[in-house]
């Protein structure tokens, strides 16, 4: 079912019964008292306006976005994802559009498995900061 949340016991009648919260299954469940409220239904644009327009606002900005995924570990998410920021970060935008400037590169990792992009990048110990230029030598 795909109306069941990931951390749900295996029983869950999903989000969208009408036992959402109320079977004896749910009992324990983290999300009982979200499915009994009826507001699991709801979108996330409903429940939640006030997250969905700040990721909105923030990302409103980011001009260029590029997803790397697959459902497959060990296939190279991670090293393609490395040598496309440092790549692009290492191109001026003269190439482009005439100006000397450099390209912002953000590189969002979300891995549940580890830290594989930080090792890569050899900063393991590194604090999470905000930097004008990243990936320069």
């Amino acid at each position: 079912m795909s109306d069941v949340p990931l951390d749900a016991p295996s029983p869950c009648p999903g989000t969208q019964s009408d036992l959402a919260g109320k079977a004896s299954a749910c009992e324990g469940c983290p999300n009982q008292s979200l499915c009994s409220s009826g507001q699991a239904r709801l979108p996330l644009s409903q429940r939640e306006p006030d997250t969905i327009l700040s990721i909105k606002r923030r990302l409103g900005s980011i001009r260029h976005r590029i997803i790397i995924l697959s459902g497959k570990g060990g296939v190279g998410k991670s090293s393609l994802s490395v040598c496309l920021a440092r790549g692009l970060s290492r191109r001026e935008r003269s190439q482009v559009n005439g100006s000397n400037e450099t390209y912002r590169i953000g590189l969002l990792d979300l891995d549940f498995c580890g830290p594989s992009i930080p090792c890569m990048f050899g900063c393991m110990d590194e604090k999470v900061s905000l930097v004008t230029v990243c990936l320069s030598n």
